[in-house]
């Protein structure tokens, strides 16, 4: 499994989930997604989603579409992805 982390500031979290809904992870081949806030700043969001497959999980990172679609949903600073290779999970 691969994870990738995409951390963003907003400037409404109605609006951006709007926008998020119509471009989600799995359309790019993510078996799961899970939307973060900020304890301190609501504004500020973590996406974490896991691929199977490391090279989908880039291309999710390079997609116009996904650019465009951060602009339409208010995203006020660039986002910071970063992909890890799982190792262990464990669910209590």
């Amino acid at each position: 499994m691969y994870v990738l982390a995409i951390n963003h500031k907003i400037e409404d979290y109605d609006r951006w989930k709007a926008v998020f809904d119509t471009l989600p992870p799995k359309d790019a081949g993510a078996s799961f997604h899970r939307i973060n806030r900020d304890v301190d700043d609501p504004n500020t969001i973590t996406i974490v989603a896991g691929w199977a497959n490391v090279d989908e999980a880039r291309a999710f990172t390079q997609n116009p579409d996904l650019k465009e679609a951060m602009g339409r949903a208010g995203v006020t600073s660039s986002p910071r992805f970063e992909l890890y290779e799982e190792v262990e999970a464990i669910q209590y």
